[in-house]
This record gives C-alpha cells, sequence and structure tokens, in this order.
C-alpha cells in the first residue's frame, strides 16, 4: 500500500523543522505553486521540510540554468522564475503552502511534531496501489508463487 501525507507548511515555526524521510519512490507537490517533483527527481533524502523546499529551489536554479537571464524565452523564464520565487516566499514565511507527499510504496515519512496526540496540521492517507503504480515499481510483473518452476 502507498502513503499520501499532506501537510500545511509555514504556519508556525515547528512546520519549519518537521523531519521528513522522502524516498525515491515519492512525489512531492506543492498546489499553490502548480509544483510537482515527480519520483526520482530528488532521490531519497532526509531533512526537514525547510531543508527540502531549499534543495527543489536549488535544483530548479541549477538545473535549468537557462531558464533564467538573458538566454531564457519569456514564457518558461516566466513560469520558473514564479515559482522559484514562490519558494522563496514560503521559506521566508511570506506565503502558506501545502505540502503533499505521495510515495506508492509507502516508504516516506512526514514528522508528527505532535506525538503521541494526533497532529491537527497533517493529514496522512494509506492507500491501495493503482495497476499502473504497481507497474512503476516493478510489482506488478514480480512472479511470488511457483517461482522456482519457472525459467
Amino acid at each position: 500500500s502507498g502513503i499520501n501525507a499532506e501537510s500545511p507548511y509555514g504556519r508556525a515555526e515547528m512546520d519549519l523543522n518537521r523531519d521528513i524521510l522522502k524516498s525515491e519512490t515519492a512525489e512531492i507537490d506543492i498546489p499553490e505553486l502548480e509544483l510537482c517533483m515527480t519520483s526520482g527527481s530528488l532521490g531519497g533524502k532526509f531533512t526537514t521540510l525547510e531543508g527540502l523546499l531549499g534543495q527543489i529551489k536549488d535544483q530548479l536554479e541549477n538545473i535549468n540554468p537557462f531558464s533564467f537571464g538573458d538566454s531564457s524565452d519569456e514564457g518558461s523564464s516566466g513560469k520558473m522564475s514564479l515559482v522559484v520565487k514562490g519558494l522563496d516566499e514560503v521559506l521566508t514565511k511570506e506565503r502558506l503552502t501545502t505540502i503533499i507527499l505521495d510515495d506508492p510504496a509507502g516508504n516516506s515519512y512526514i514528522q508528527n511534531v505532535y506525538a503521541p496526540d494526533e497532529d491537527p496540521n497533517m493529514v496522512i492517507t494509506e492507500y491501495i496501489r493503482s495497476d499502473e503504480q504497481d507497474d512503476d515499481l516493478g510489482i506488478k510483473h514480480m512472479i511470488t508463487e511457483n517461482y522456482e518452476e519457472t525459467s
């Protein structure tokens, strides 16, 4: 089964410091910025939400240097600049946003800073993976019964 953890970011200082374990199979979505980092784009990470957002911003700036400055075209440059500016605003607490960590393998985690109580600022949903997700993870083609008989 997979997990989907949704946490508002930046509402309190403790939100900046939440530990996050992001596996390679996890996707990160920030709807307010129209930003989706697909699985594998950042690799596995153990950091804080603030650290993760900083790494996303750095990756957008460093991997796409032609999206900024003189050599950029207006369409991609404008959109990329807006996303980077939005990440800056979130990191400086000028803007509230929601972080969605969706991991079909279920190997990711966002810290509950209220533990052992329920976290009022986070929703965790466990779900059954789709056939497409099973295929992407290589699970669909695994032989788990009578594997000794196949050649």
